[in-house]
C-alpha cells in the first residue's frame, strides 16, 4: 500500500481529492476568514495560504521557521504567531484549517513533512535567531509534535531548517523532478525533504543553534537494555522494528509511538493508542493467536511497546509466494492446493476472531497485512491499536479500506464484514474496490468460483454478509461489463462506455484539473498527459470517442498561461499538451504552447521520457517532421546530444530505483533507447542504433528471470512487469530495435518478457501500472508481428476479456479504479483514458498507439542533424 493516497481519500468517497483545492469544502480556522492585513498579500496555494507585505522580497533560501500545533491549541497558536509575524513584516504561511492539520499529522502523513503547522521566512540569520527566541518564549507550554526533518529550539512547538523558499526544481539523482536548492556553486541540488535533520554540505549551522543541536543528540538508545536489530516499517505514528533484550537474548518488536502525532480520525495520537493497544494485548492474553506483552517504557518522549516476536511473514507476502492466478501455466493440482492451504488459514483467523469476541472484544483491523503466517502455517493477529470493546457504537477510526466495514456497521459486525472481505481477498485481492461499489461483490465472487475449487457455501456467505441480501439476489447483480474480445463486436459499445464516463466525471468549473485522475494530479498539475486533460482528450480522440471543443477550450486557456510550477516535460508538462493539441487538429494552439517550453531551461532535464529529455526530444523531433521548422530540428538534435552524454556511464546496480538508476520505459534508460530509435528510423545513422542497444542494455541489467520465465524489472523486494516501470515498457522497444537489428541478448530478452505478459491476474487496470499497459504491449506485438501473432493475438483478446474484473459503474457507464484501487481515475496514466487507449489499441478499426510507439509522422524524413 502506498501511504501517500490514504490522505485524498477524506474528500470525495469517488475521486482522489485535495483539502486544498475548489472542489473540496471544510471548516478554516478563523485566522483563514480575516481581512488581509493592509498592505500585505494573501495567496492560497494548496492547503496552505500563504501572507506576505506588498512589494516584500526574499531570498530563494535559508533558514525556515516552523511551528507545529495539536487540532487543540491550533488556533491559539496560529492567533499568536499572527500577532507576532504581522507587525514585524516577516512573510508566513498556514494551513488552512483543522481537517487539513489533522490530515497532514495522521498516521500515514509524509514522516517528513509532517506537524508543520505554519510557517515563516526570516530575511536573513539575525531575524531567525531574534524570531526563534521571541516565537519560543511567546509559545512556551505549547503542544505540538516533533517536526523530524527540523531541529527543534527548547522543548517548545518552533523548529527550524535550511531549505527553498522560493519554488525552483532540478532533476535528482534517482531521475525525479524534485523541489532544489542552489549549492555553493550556484547549481540547482535536491532540496531534500527526508524525516531527519540535515544541514548542506556548504551551510554553517548558525551559532545559537549549537546547543539545541547537542540536546537533540543526546537522547540515544545507549542505555536501554533493548538493541535493535533492523527496521518492520515507519509510519507518521513511529517505528516498528524487530528488536533483541540484551538481558535474556529474547527477540522482540518493538513499537514506538510519538506524542502527538500519527492521528486517527478521532485525532488521537499514536501515544493513546499504543497505551490502549497494551492494555487489550493484556486482556486477551490467553488467545494463542495473539503476540504477548513483553515490555513498556519511554526513550526522551517517544513511548514504546515491546511485544512477543512471531516468526513468519504477514499473510500479503505469503499468499504472493503460492498465488497461482499469477502463473498462466498453474496446474489444477496446484489451484486444489492452494486452495487447501487458504481455507486452512481462513479457518484459523475466523476461530481466533471468535476468541477475541468471546472475551468482549472487537479486533477492528483485520486485512491481510496483520495477519502473520508462521512457519508450520499457523496464524497469528498483530496490531491491536484500534480494537475496542464490543459495545462500542463507533467504526475503528483506523481502517484498511480493503476490509473496512460501511460506517454504518459497528462491534461485532465490523470483524464479521473484514472476515467476508478475507474470504474473497484469499482468492481475488481487489476487495478495495467493494468501498465504491458493493454490487461488484457477486462478480468477484463469479470470478473465484470459475478457477478455484472452493465451496460454493464459503462465497455465498461472504456475498451475503458484504452486501447485506442473499447470494441468489447478488447473483443477478453484475458490476463489470461483459465480455468484450475482438471477435465479440462489442468494441462500440465498451468505447461509448467508457467514455460517456469520463465525460460524465469532467470538472471544467475547476481551475486544478478537468477529469478526476491520480493523486500526482496535484503535484504535477491537471493539464498534462498522463493524468490530466491532455491526456484525456487524447485517448477519446485517438479512439474515435469524438471531439470535446469545450473541453479543449478549458485546456488551451490554462496551458497558454500556466501556472507556476508547471513543467514542460513530454508526460508531465507542456510537451505532452503541445502534441495532444497537434494531435487535436489545433496547431496554433500547440505552436504557442511549445513556444513557452523552448523559453523554459529544458537542457537541464534529466533523460527520462516522462518529465526529461527523451520525451521532449521525441516531441521536438515530431513537431520539426511535421512543420519542417529549424528551431525544433535543432532542438530535438541538441535534446539527443544531451541524453548520449547522461547515458554514456552506468552503475553495476543490478535493482531498480531507491538509491539505484530506475529501469523502465518512463524512467529508466528504455525512453533514451526510443529517442534513438526513432532518430535512426528517419535518419538512417547507425550510430544511434548503437545508443539505443547501450541504453536497452543498461535496463536489461536490472531486471531478472522469474522461475516461471517471466524477466521483470528488479526493484529488490517486488519484481514488476507494467508498461510504465516494469519488463513490458522494455519489451516494447526491444521488439521495434529488432526489426532493424539482430541481437540474440535482446531476442532472448524479448521472448522472456512476452511470458510476464500472460499472468491471468494484474491487480490494476491503469496503463501505467495495470492491465491497459499489458494490453498495449501485446497489442503493439499483433501490430508488428513481432513474435508469434496467433499466440499474442489470442492472449491480447483473454487480457481484454479480463478488463471485466475491474469495471466498475459510474452513474449508468463505465469506470475503471485508478493506482491503489482506493478511488476511480479517469486519467490516462492511472485510470479510463488509459484503459481506452490500450482496448483502442486492441480493437479499433484505425492504428492506435501511445505517443511514439510507431515511426515519427507528419512527414517521411526529419530534416537532417545539423552539421558544423
Amino acid at each position: 500500500m502506498d501511504e501517500r493516497y490514504d490522505a485524498y481519500c477524506a474528500v470525495d468517497p469517488l475521486f482522489y481529492d485535495s483539502l486544498g483545492t475548489t472542489g473540496a469544502k471544510s471548516a478554516q480556522f478563523t485566522a483563514a476568514e480575516r481581512p488581509v492585513p493592509p498592505g500585505w498579500a494573501r495567496e492560497p496555494s494548496d492547503d496552505w495560504l500563504i501572507y506576505g507585505p506588498e512589494g516584500g522580497s526574499l531570498p530563494p533560501q535559508g533558514w525556515k521557521i516552523h511551528v507545529s500545533a495539536c487540532l487543540d491549541n491550533a488556533e491559539r497558536v496560529l492567533d499568536a504567531v499572527w500577532a507576532y509575524c504581522v507587525p514585524r513584516e516577516l512573510p508566513f504561511k498556514f494551513l488552512r484549517g483543522p481537517r487539513m492539520l489533522l490530515m497532514r499529522n495522521s498516521k500515514y502523513a509524509a514522516r517528513g513533512s509532517s506537524g508543520k503547522f505554519v510557517t515563516i521566512y526570516p530575511r536573513d540569520e539575525a531575524e531567525l535567531e531574534l524570531a526563534c527566541k521571541e516565537l519560543a518564549e511567546l509559545l512556551d507550554g505549547e503542544p505540538g509534535p516533533y517536526i523530524l526533518s527540523d531541529l527543534r529550539y527548547g522543548a517548545g512547538p518552533v523548529f527550524v531548517r535550511y531549505g527553498g523558499f522560493a519554488a525552483r526544481y532540478c532533476v535528482s539523482d534517482e531521475g525525479q523532478v524534485v523541489p532544489a536548492i542552489e549549492d555553493a556553486t550556484g547549481v540547482l541540488v535536491p532540496d531534500r525533504r527526508d524525516p531527519v535533520f540535515h544541514v548542506p554540505d556548504w551551510v554553517t549551522l548558525p551559532a545559537f543553534l549549537a546547543p539545541h543541536l547537542a540536546a537533540r543528540n543526546a537522547t540515544t538508545t545507549t542505555d536501554l537494555p533493548y538493541r535493535i536489530e533492523r527496521v518492520i516499517h515507519f509510519s507518521n505514528g513511529g517505528g516498528l522494528y524487530v528488536g533483541r533484550d540484551t538481558r535474556t537474548d529474547t527477540p522482540v518488536v518493538l513499537k514506538e509511538a510519538r506524542p502527538h502525532a500519527g492521528l486517527d480520525a478521532t485525532g488521537a495520537d499514536a501515544v493513546a493508542r499504543l497505551a490502549r493497544e497494551a492494555e487489550n494485548l493484556r486482556h486477551l492474553a490467553e488467545v494463542p493467536q495473539v503476540p504477548r506483552v513483553h515490555d513498556e517504557f519511554t526513550l526522551g518522549d517517544h513511548h514504546f511497546l515491546a511485544l512477543e516476536f512471531i516468526e513468519g511473514e504477514p499473510l500479503n507476502r505469503a499468499l504472493v509466494a503460492r498465488y497461482p492466478l499469477t502463473d498462466a501455466d498453474a496446474s489444477p493440482e496446484r489451484f486444489a492446493a492452494y486452495t487447501a492451504w487458504a481455507l486452512r488459514v481462513y479457518e484459523q483467523v475466523e476461530r481466533a476472531i471468535d476468541a477475541i469476541h468471546e472475551r468482549g472484544i472487537v479486533y477492528g483491523d483485520l486485512h491481510l497485512f496483520n495477519i502473520m503466517v508462521r512457519p508450520d502455517d499457523t496464524v497469528a493477529l498483530v496490531d491491536f491499536e484500534v480494537a475496542a470493546p464490543a459495545g462500542a457504537d463507533t467504526p475503528p477510526a483506523l481502517r484498511n479500506q480493503a476490509f473496512a466495514a460501511p460506517r454504518e456497521r459497528t462491534g461485532a459486525a465490523v470483524d464479521r464484514y473484514a472476515l467476508a472481505c478475507l474470504r474473497l481477498a484469499l482468492f481475488l485481492p481487489l476487495t478495495q474496490v467493494l468501498r465504491l461499489a458493493p454490487a461488484k461483490t457477486g462478480h468477484l465472487a463469479e470470478i473465484i468460483a470459475a478457477r478455484f475449487p472452493v465451496p460454493p457455501a464459503f462465497l455465498d456467505e461472504a456475498v451475503a454478509e458484504i452486501t447485506g441480501v442473499p447470494r441468489a439476489v447478488s447473483r443477478s447483480v453484475t458490476a463489470g461489463p461483459a465480455d468484450f474480445s475482438p471477435d465479440s463486436g462489442d468494441w462500440p459499445l465498451l468505447r461509448r462506455q467508457l467514455a460517456a464516463g469520463i465525460i460524465a466525471s469532467a470538472t471544467p468549473y475547476r481551475d486544478d484539473r478537468l477529469f478526476p485522475g491520480d493523486i500526482d494530479q496535484f503535484r504535477t498539475g491537471g493539464l498534462n498527459l498522463a493524468y490530466g486533460a491532455a491526456g484525456v482528450l487524447h485517448a477519446l480522440h485517438a479512439t474515435g470517442a469524438g471531439r470535446y471543443p469545450e473541453h479543449e477550450e478549458w485546456l488551451v486557456k490554462r496551458a497558454l498561461n500556466p501556472p507556476s510550477g508547471t513543467r514542460c516535460g513530454f508526460y508531465d508538462g507542456l510537451h505532452g499538451v503541445a502534441y495532444a493539441l497537434e494531435q487535436l487538429d489545433r496547431r496554433q494552439d500547440a505552436l504557442d504552447v511549445l513556444d513557452i517550453c523552448l523559453g523554459e531551461p529544458w537542457e537541464e532535464l534529466g533523460h527520462d521520457l516522462v518529465s526529461g529529455l527523451s520525451g521532449v526530444g521525441l516531441n521536438f523531433a515530431e513537431f520539426a517532421g511535421r512543420t519542417g521548422e529549424a528551431v525544433f530540428r535543432d532542438a530535438a538534435w541538441r535534446a539527443a546530444e544531451l541524453v548520449t552524454a547522461q547515458i554514456a556511464s552506468d552503475t553495476d546496480a543490478t535493482v531498480s530505483g531507491g538509491r539505484h538508476p530506475y529501469a523502465g520505459l518512463t524512467r529508466g534508460r528504455t525512453g533514451p533507447a526510443l529517442l534513438f530509435l526513432r532518430l535512426y528510423e528517419v535518419t538512417g545513422d547507425a550510430g544511434l542504433l548503437d545508443h539505443a542497444a547501450t541504453a536497452l542494455r543498461q535496463d536489461l541489467r536490472r531486471c531478472v528471470v522469474r522461475d516461471d520465465g517471466a524477466m521483470e524489472v528488479n526493484e529488490e523486494w517486488r519484481t514488476m512487469p507494467y508498461l510504465a516501470h516494469g519488463s513490458v515498457g522494455i519489451g516494447v522497444v526491444l521488439d521495434q530495435y529488432l526489426r532493424h537489428r539482430h541481437d540474440g541478448e535482446f531476442a532472448a530478452a524479448s521472448a522472456a518478457i512476452r511470458r510476464a505478459a500472460r499472468s491471468p491476474f494484474y491487480a490494476q487496470s491503469g496503463l501505467f501500472a495495470g492491465r491497459a499497459g499489458i494490453i498495449a504491449y501485446l497489442a503493439a506485438r499483433v501490430t508488428a508481428a513481432a513474435g508469434d501473432t496467433g499466440a499474442d493475438r489470442q492472449e491480447l483478446t483473454a487480457q481484454v476479456r479480463r478488463l471485466a474484473w475491474h469495471a466498475l459503474p459510474y452513474r449508468g457507464f463505465l469506470a475503471f479504479p485508478g493506482e491503489q484501487l482506493l478511488r476511480l481515475s479517469m486519467d490516462l496514466a492511472t485510470g479510463g483514458a488509459g484503459v481506452l487507449l490500450a482496448a483502442g489499441a486492441a480493437l479499433h478499426d484505425q492504428p492506435v498507439t501511445l505517443p511514439f510507439f510507431a515511426p515519427l509522422t507528419g512527414a517521411t524524413k526529419l530534416p537532417p542533424r545539423p552539421r558544423g
